[in-house]
């Protein structure tokens, strides 16, 4: 019997993307799936219901009840956990370090919940990485919320009222959504350097036509991410940094680490050394900022005039091609598993298995694992 997927609309306010776009059904449908949506489960991504050639329309409890397969952009609220049958399976991004009650109820429904977040980093998984489809448009939008909120133009101009000096902008993280703020940055013309702790990301900095801001210290971790700083390293980098942004017009700050609260990279004391005028845009506000003064959601001008713009959700603000992108990951994903329009899992496969995040009433994800064994002797 074929695989039923669905798709219903995000419930999380402000959330305009959507799992399933009508090019990656048809691909779905032409593999033997069978696919049940939600009404107007695209329309915010500017999908319409027409667009879905061979999809069933219904309304979200009976799409869930149906589902074999659900496909997420935010993770599926308790209510919906609960309108699925058991056993069914869960893609998308699944947030579990922010809700252990969540997992819980993932676990004890059943439910194989995949977390693409969760995904190895590896040549083969690069097409299904969620993480950084989106992050590539965060880094996009956040220099134009940069370039907007300036007072500054961000090129160098010669007009007849004498020559416009370029904004000096710096990208704080190199990683996808910070290279690709570098690459718009240069594209407006702004003068851009780009600081990281990893010193292997000097070259892909400096390829994209900027310079690397290198302040002495050294963080090359392991798969990809920084290690931690010893108080020493981080003592004296923040002081070069502080020096530094004196002469900064715009910061864009993305470094993050998924699971994990966002470092702190600039200081309150570090806001007051800037200029007036000054802008911050940090893309990790929702998980903690990598500035002090960030707050998700809201614009902080500091007493010395520096605007500090807490980002929420940037991939929401551009649906089409961030649902195009994320649709595209998940099918490369739930590829590996459908064969003939049946949903074979091979545990075998690392993928699947690292990806995992529940599975037969078990959480699989040992971190996961742990932090909802806390949660449960702390609510004891």
């Amino acid at each position: 019997m074929a695989t039923t997927v669905a798709v219903v609309r995000e419930t999380v306010s402000g959330e305009r993307r959507v799992a399933l776009t009508p090019e990656i059904a048809k691909k779905l449908v032409s593999r033997g799936a069978r696919i049940v949506l939600e009404r107007d489960v695209g329309t915010s991504a500017c999908f319409v219901d027409s667009a879905y050639a061979a999809a069933e329309f219904t309304d979200a409890g009976a799409a869930l009840a149906q589902a074999d397969v659900l496909l997420v952009v935010q993770p599926p609220t308790l209510a919906q956990i609960a309108a699925l049958k058991e056993g069914a399976v869960v893609i998308g991004h699944l947030q579990p370090h922010l809700s252990p009650e969540r997992t819980k109820a993932l676990r004890d429904r059943c439910i194989t919940a995949f977390a693409m977040e969760l995904l190895p980093r590896t040549t083969r998984a690069q097409a299904m990485d969620v993480l950084s489809s989106q992050a590539a448009i965060a880094g996009y939008k956040a220099v134009l919320i940069a370039a907007e909120a300036a007072p500054k133009f961000f090129p160098m101009l010669t007009t007849a009222a004498g020559t416009i000096r370029p904004s000096k902008v710096l990208i704080v993280g190199a990683g996808v959504a910070g290279l690709q703020a570098i690459a718009t940055a240069r594209r407006l013309g702004a003068q851009v350097e780009g600081f990281d702790v990893r010193p292997e990301t000097k070259e892909q900095i400096e390829s994209l036509g900027a310079k690397f801001l290198d302040l002495g210290v050294s963080a090359a971790g392991s798969g990809g991410y920084a290690r931690e700083l010893t108080q020493e390293e981080r003592d004296k980098q923040q002081q070069a940094l502080a020096d530094y942004l004196k002469g900064v017009d715009v910061v864009v700050t993305t470094a993050a680490v998924p699971g994990r609260r966002a470092p702190r990279i600039i200081s309150a004391a570090m806001v007051a050394g800037m200029k007036a005028g000054a802008v911050i845009v940090d893309i990790a506000a929702e998980s903690g900022g990598n500035c002090e003064l960030s707050e998700a959601g809201k614009t902080i001008v500091s007493a010395n005039g520096v605007a500090v713009i807490g980002t929420m959700n940037l991939p929401a603000s551009t649906p089409v091609h961030a649902s195009e992108m994320y649709a595209r990951n998940l099918y490369n994903f739930l590829e590996l598993s459908l064969k003939d329009g049946v949903l074979s899992l091979d545990w075998d496969d690392e993928l699947i298995a690292k990806t995992c995040l529940t599975h037969a009433g078990q959480i699989k994800h040992e971190p996961t694992k742990a932090l909802v064994e806390h949660s449960g002797k702390d609510g004891a």
